[in-house]
């Protein structure tokens, strides 16, 4: 027995990790960062939570104002706290409870350090878009660099730029471009040698030309100064930091720092369903084994199975479940549901996944698809008739010219590809991104910056919301801004906002 009771002790853990690094890497063949565990206090926690799961974090007002909002709702029973919080780094960082009993924290070490590590390392969007072994160093040079600008320009000055650059965040990744793995150290030497060079440098955008030389417009559309500054453009926090015309060289370092670390995390949200699904798969695996070679006793294991039921539980939409899938339900069941294809496939199986129904071979699959899909294509490859009828799924049509609501997808051939499609498109980070894109920028005349946003009828932007933001827009560019919604399919304009 690794241990009895609920009491742990850092003996325990060791031999614990012990046990369980041996199944990870014998049985289940998985490949892992260098792990370092760490036990904190629920205070801890609360404070991990306020900057996004990441240890070090450069200051600003709305950390603290996160911490003050988890800390009531927690003290008051409104919340309760994760397990663990794991970070996508190398060695690979898990944060333990201290409040856990042995049985939970032997479990988040195999959901964490094994389970959400191997996904880290092995899936293909982390692999090309983020390099582990150096975020906790761009983190420690971004924390710094602030806080040497706020002694140097001031709180507010600091806190004006990071407010208008956390609330363009979302605009600021490249979607669309291929591999962007960032090279975060050599981004720290290059930001300095770009900066000693731009001092030394006249930048021509932003003369004044003589009278009757300045042309009407100087958009995309009109001339070549708009193919020269590369519009369209996707990256909103990108141009501005190029091309805004009255940011001081301090403030387009800020605007690039908060760009880069939005850049890491895109692809978090892009596999959540299939981390968590990967993560919980591995620690009930694990966990299970340990009973069946006697090294934990029933009562833990009744412990392990009565945690995983609550985590994987999918409440429904008058439950509380809200309109979404809880992705340890879903990533879980399809994690399972991949294994009893492998090793016992029906007729249906056969049919619908050809190949690698009956290949006896469940781990080699499931590596296959935690390294080689994201949430989208996953449960377009990989989601059976037996999951959809596990969670009754079926779809409706909401007509709005209907006074009635259609149920267009039912437990058929048909039905369930077509409600495998509409999952499939739940998840599609294309269809979850507003696509804005600017699309013209008068620096000789008026410097007017125009944006357009193509959408479609009924999906317009929430008026409060993109005045609020077209206003932290506009205080890093300087000037006027207009934003147009445009129908993605025929040109015409839907609506229009204007800054001053």
């Amino acid at each position: 027995m690794l241990y009895t009771g609920t009491d742990w002790s850092f003996p325990i853990l060791r031999d614990c990790y012990g046990e369980i690094d041996r199944i990870a890497s014998e049985e289940l063949k998985l490949d892992t960062y260098p792990n370092r565990i760490e036990i904190i206090t629920s205070e801890q926690m609360l404070d991990v939570y306020t900057s996004h799961g990441m240890p070090i974090s450069y200051p600003h007002w709305s950390a603290g104002k996160r911490f003050v909002s988890h800390e009531n709702a927690y003290k008051r029973g409104l919340m309760g706290l994760a397990y663990e919080v794991v970070i996508n780094s190398s060695p690979c960082i898990s944060y333990l409870m201290e409040e856990n009993t042995a049985t939970m924290q032997a479990l988040v070490i195999a959901h964490a350090a094994f389970g959400h590590n191997h996904f880290f390392k092995n899936n293909r969007l982390f692999r090309e878009w983020t390099d582990s072994t150096q975020i906790l160093d761009y983190l420690e040079f971004a924390r710094g660099y602030v806080a040497r600008c706020e002694e140097r320009y001031g709180v507010k000055a600091v806190e004006r730029i990071l407010d208008a650059a956390h609330a363009l965040q979302n605009q600021g990744v490249d979607r669309h471009t291929g591999s962007k793995r960032l090279d975060l150290r050599q981004e720290q030497e290059r930001a300095r040698e770009r900066r000693a060079y731009e001092d030394e440098q006249f930048n021509d955008l932003w003369r004044t030309l003589p009278d009757g030389q300045k042309p009407a417009h100087g958009t995309a559309e009109s001339g070549d100064l708009g193919t020269a500054l590369g519009l369209p453009e996707e990256n909103i926090l990108y141009f501005l930091e190029k091309n805004a015309p009255r940011l001081a060289n301090w403030e387009r370092e800020i605007i690039r720092i908060v760009r880069l670390i939005a850049q890491y995390f895109y692809p978090q949200p892009q596999a959540k369903l299939m981390n968590e699904g990967c993560a919980t798969w591995v620690h009930n695996f694990i966990m299970h084994r340990l009973h069946d070679k006697k090294l934990i006793d029933d009562a833990a294991i009744l412990e392990v199975i009565h945690s995983t039921s609550n985590v994987i539980t999918q409440r429904g939409f008058d439950e509380g479940g809200g309109p979404n899938f809880n992705p340890y339900a879903l990533g879980f069941a399809m994690m399972t549901d991949i294994a009893r294809v492998c090793t016992d496939p029906t007729e249906e199986d056969r049919l619908w996944f050809p190949d690698h129904a009956g290949n006896r071979d469940p781990i080699g699959t499931l590596h296959h698809a935690w390294a080689e899909y994201r949430d989208e294509s996953f449960v377009q490859q990989f989601l059976s008739p037996k999951v959809m009828r596990d969670f009754r799924l079926f779809r409706l049509e909401d007509d709005l010219a209907q006074p009635y609501l259609l149920v267009d997808a039912i437990h058929d051939e048909a039905g369930y590809r077509d409600i495998r499609r509409s999952v499939a498109s739940s998840y599609d980070p294309g269809l979850l991104a507003e696509e804005i894109e600017i699309v013209g920028a008068d620096l000789t005349g008026d410097r007017i910056l125009r944006l357009e946003h193509r959408t479609r009828p009924g999906k317009l932007l929430q008026p409060t919301d993109a005045r609020l933001t077209l206003e932290h827009l506009g205080a890093l560019w300087g000037y006027g801004v207009i934003l147009k919604e445009v129908d993605s399919q025929t040109g015409a304009e839907l609506g229009s906002y204007a800054l001053a």
